[in-house]
């Protein structure tokens, strides 16, 4: 008689479009039911935006100056905030131990993760877009659908980064101190403050391998060209790069729980 065959191990299935939408679908089922974090992800950034543009009320083209860049920092950080503690919170109660047991790869939870982020991520992004181009009058020379796009790719990124460094904290509490280590270096390497080219050559060589940077000159880039250029280009392709490569890093550090 034949041997059977065992089956795969739920780590190791192929990922399953059934599945990751199942798992998207559970995330958004969380949300829906957490107002609190809804307003970190909806609210907050277009209140800091907002806030910009009163601070810069005296200093007319300023808040174009700045304002589009932070379009994008912001969602950035939102999703990398709550993503990160999304996914501890998973592991340390045990869910995650519990679905990985079923078949369910991490592939498929960390795509749905993704997917299920990417969608707030559409809606935080175009309505911090919304408010910053209709209603604080920020003046883009490029198409505002741009300037979504980079917004989004930039959330998508915050996401990636979340879901990432989510393996390495033990608790809530450690997985917010990656926020020091993580994304501070870039907000201050990626050209917010000063031009990446006047920094000192050994910090832009450093600023030049750092996604946010590209995000920053994204949206640098729409706001002050008619058309996508190829710097443009080349710069929503690091992003998106960068949240795939550190999407595929995060399911293959991922852990069934905390020790």
């Amino acid at each position: 008689m034949t041997a059977r065959t065992a089956p795969p191990a739920p780590t190791d299935r192929a990922l399953t479009p059934s599945r990751t939408a199942a798992t998207a679908a559970r995330v958004l089922r969380q949300l829906h039911h957490d107002p609190r974090t809804i307003a970190l992800l909806l609210i907050v950034p277009v209140a800091m935006i907002t806030l910009l543009r009163y601070v810069f009320d005296g200093a007319p083209g300023k808040f174009d100056a700045t304002g589009a860049s932070l379009l994008g920092i912001f969602p950035l950080i939102t999703m990398f905030l709550v993503t990160s503690i999304a996914t501890l919170r998973e592991r340390t109660s045990g869910t995650l131990e519990r679905l990985l047991a079923l078949p369910l790869g991490k592939g498929d939870l960390i795509a749905g993760y993704a997917l299920a982020f990417g969608a707030v991520a559409v809606v935080q992004s175009a309505l911090a877009t919304a408010v910053s181009i209709w209603l604080l009058g920020l003046d883009v020379i490029g198409s505002p659908w741009l300037l979504l796009l980079v917004a989004l790719l930039d959330a998508l990124l915050g996401t990636a980064l979340g879901l990432f460094v989510s393996a390495f904290a033990a608790s809530e509490f450690q997985a917010v101190q990656f926020m020091p280590a993580v994304i501070f270096p870039q907000l201050l390497l990626c050209g917010l403050f000063i031009p990446r080219d006047r920094m000192h050559p050994a910090l832009e060589t450093i600023s030049n391998a750092l996604p946010m940077s590209y995000a920053v000159d994204g949206m640098n880039e729409v706001l002050h060209h008619s058309d996508p250029t190829g710097a443009f280009l080349r710069d929503i392709a690091v992003v998106a790069g960068t949240a795939l490569l550190v999407l595929c890093l995060g399911a293959i550090t991922l852990r069934r729980r905390t020790p």
